[in-house]
């Protein structure tokens, strides 16, 4: 089978235990994480080849990336080094009416500099046949982006499927350069588009027709949210699938979750979970992204078994602490056949 190749920033995590806030800690948890990177943690995971792409130091940081990147059976091959440091962020974990908060320590790393040139997409797309990216990416400096840029025509010359999470990061667009034509022109070389409301609207001004979606709590309605899939599709006509992540967020520790996936003339919906207890929301929608690569692969007829896929994998995934999805298809498929029970597995 050929590869996946994803393509971003892995950084270190580093966050006080439990709930504690920044100022109460001592000390830090330390994880590894970054979207394009969690979306091959779960490619790995579910069986499938998968190459990711960056940039890392040539330090002994790069090193325990580059390390913990093996160690999930993830192709580094093509991983490029240099520069001086790693990008960090800084997270707060909240709970019920206090909101998880990031801080992002990541000017000047080794992938903000990347440049066109450095990475021989000819050689990495060999024996690829699909190509992930995120927003994350073109958001971090203008030499990603056009980085990104010079990916995205190599695999398009050579007929490889694009998909990307459009992923509006608020913190991280501090360049000088018009967001929405360079993530328009990255857009529209792809063929499965990911995004929530947020995105869509931060992006691209594409809102929800007669919904604030800041009203909505646990009642968000699928159907709402076809206007968005119809708009995007009208500004992406190469798009196949348009697919939104609908989350109802009663508190930090409460959340449903939902999706659709709009296909060009009809609407696929998923079921909605109540998540109660969130042990970690961070990379919820990467591991929803990963899931619905495997899905679109492995179900190529079947929009609503890959929705549904992906759906149930993230929802699973707020379960697992850092920023990866550790469950297996096993536990994905028990969890749509209706087992929530949780009872020990003996």
């Amino acid at each position: 089978m050929k590869k996946v190749i994803t393509f971003g920033e892995i950084m270190l995590r580093l966050a006080p235990p439990g709930f504690l806030r920044f100022s109460q800690a001592n000390n830090f948890e330390v994880n590894y994480g970054g979207g394009e990177a969690n979306v091959a943690v779960s490619l790995a995971n579910y069986g499938l080849p998968i190459d990711f792409i960056t940039r890392l130091p040539n330090n002994d940081i790069g090193h325990s990336a580059l390390m913990e990147i093996r160690k999930h059976n993830i192709g580094t091959t093509h991983i490029i080094r240099g520069g001086d440091r790693l990008g960090i962020y800084f997270l707060e974990t909240g709970a019920v009416s206090r909101a998880s908060k990031v801080i992002y320590d990541r000017a000047h790393s080794s992938m903000s500099q990347i440049k066109p040139g450095m990475v021989d997409w000819e050689k990495v797309f060999r024996d690829a046949h699909w190509f992930h990216w995120t927003g994350i990416t073109p958001a971090i400096s203008k030499s990603a982006a056009d980085t990104c840029l010079e990916a995205l025509k190599v695999a398009d010359d050579k007929g490889i499927t694009i998909s990307t999470d459009l992923n509006y990061r608020s913190k991280l667009w501090n360049y000088d350069g018009n967001r929405e034509e360079i993530m328009t022109e990255l857009t529209s070389y792809c063929d499965i588009i990911l995004g929530n409301e947020e995105d869509a609207e931060m992006h691209f001004g594409i809102k929800p027709e007669g919904l604030d979606i800041t009203t909505q709590g646990k009642n968000i309605k699928a159907e709402a949210f076809l206007s968005v899939c119809q708009q995007m599709h009208t500004k992406f006509p190469r798009a196949k699938k348009i697919i939104t992540t609908l989350r109802g967020s009663i508190s930090a520790s409460n959340n449903t979750w939902a999706g659709v996936l709009y296909d060009g003339s009809k609407m696929f919906k998923s079921g909605q979970y109540e998540i109660t207890h969130i042990v970690d929301r961070v990379g919820g929608g990467d591991s929803f992204m990963g899931a619905l690569i495997y899905g679109l692969i492995n179900y190529p007829n079947n929009d609503q078994k890959a929705l549904d896929f992906a759906v149930a994998a993230s929802c699973l995934k707020h379960t697992i602490k850092g920023d990866v999805n550790l469950v297996t298809i096993t536990e994905i498929e028990n969890l749509i056949s209706g087992d929530v029970s949780g009872r020990v597995s003996r």
